[in-house]
């Protein structure tokens, strides 16, 4: 401002009080338009189920003072006969608040609109959460970086030159944080690939947890103990992972052995009295029942059947059932339960 008055001397005070007019008007237009933006947009949010409203209702909030400020002033600077050079820095300036509001704008919008799919995700698939905060990260870095490159290009900067520099510069920096970049595009990959989300339970070597949290860097787990388990997102994606949470339906093999001396028409029932047991749990299904071996004290029985869901304690309840009714058959059939017992026989001589 100091320098666009050094080219005013002489000038009447009539100009100078004709800008500050313009301004004030313009900048308090300004204020009123976006006031009454915000107020009707926020009922039209309020009304519509549709994300657009919200959006604009949060562009038109982040719109700056300082900036509406400047766009006053220019406005107003516009009636004086202002030299070439000037003129030209003001351009720049204007130019250069305007990519920052267009930043500001940007960044908003991609706010606003990951928080309400978060908030509705979080109601319908909690799993889709994971890729959230990745995707606001790189959509942030990509609208500073073209605003800083635009705001330098109008300065005068070679930006060819400098995005040049900023390769080899970028090379250097990657070998020196190669892990942390490894972690990086581990967490990108989860979240292309998705081989587990969030809220389902993993079991990753000898450690076992649900998941809590995908971050940048790192993925956090809740163990049964109730201990947070903290894995590098490379690491846990180099190891085998079991997902407990994609499974649909439990498979269950369980065995039961009977005594040597159980009668044959006995060994016969048993295969039909699993699969009754089976049967009759709701959620479940059935799929075989033999006798596949003779043991060193027991006649073995092997079961398959498959339990239509992946929560255990649902399984757990389900087994009870099925035990407790085989243990009243074999109660009522004369059936002994085989346990590790040894026959001695001894040759008496004289």
């Amino acid at each position: 401002m100091d320098t666009v008055l050094t080219h005013l001397n002489g000038a009447t005070l009539a100009p100078g009080l004709l800008v500050v007019g313009i301004t004030a008007v313009v900048l308090l237009v300004l204020l009123v338009l976006r006031s009454l933006l915000s107020a009707q947009l926020k009922r039209l949010s309020e009304k519509a189920k549709s994300d657009i409203w919200p959006v604009m209702q949060a562009i038109v909030q982040r719109t700056h003072l300082l900036f509406m400020l400047i766009v006053a002033l220019f406005t107003g600077l516009l009636v004086l006969d202002i030299p070439q050079n000037i003129r030209e820095v003001m351009q720049s300036v204007i130019t250069i608040a305007l990519l920052v509001q267009i930043g500001l704008w940007l960044g908003i919008a991609l706010h606003v609109s990951v928080e309400r799919y978060h908030q509705r995700k979080m109601l319908e698939d909690p799993s889709e959460v994971t890729t959230l905060s990745l995707l606001k990260f790189f959509g942030r870095v990509v609208i500073w970086s073209l605003v800083l490159l635009l705001i330098l290009d109008n300065i005068g900067v070679n930006i060819t030159t400098l995005i040049a520099g900023l390769g080899v510069g970028g090379i250097a920096v990657a070998l020196a944080l190669q892990t942390v970049l490894g972690d990086l595009f581990a967490s990108l990959s989860i979240v292309l690939d998705k081989p587990f989300e969030v809220g389902d339970f993993l079991i990753v070597d000898d450690l076992l947890g649900s998941v809590e949290f995908v971050g940048l860097k790192t993925t956090r787990l809740r163990s049964l103990s109730g201990e947070q388990l903290v894995f590098s997102n490379s690491d846990l994606l180099n190891s085998r992972i079991r997902n407990f949470g994609r499974m649909y339906e439990r498979r269950v093999v369980f065995k039961i052995g009977v005594t040597y001396q159980t009668p044959r028409d006995k060994l016969i029932k048993i295969p039909a009295i699993i699969r009754k047991a089976v049967e009759q749990q709701d959620n479940t299904r059935f799929d075989r029942s033999h006798f596949f071996e003779y043991g060193d004290f027991s006649l073995n029985y092997e079961s398959v059947y498959y339990v239509k869901g992946p929560d255990y304690n649902q399984y757990m309840d389900i087994q009870q059932a099925i035990n407790l009714y085989i243990h009243e058959q074999f109660e009522n059939e004369g059936i002994e339960f085989a346990y590790p017992t040894q026959t001695l026989f001894m040759n008496r001589t004289n």
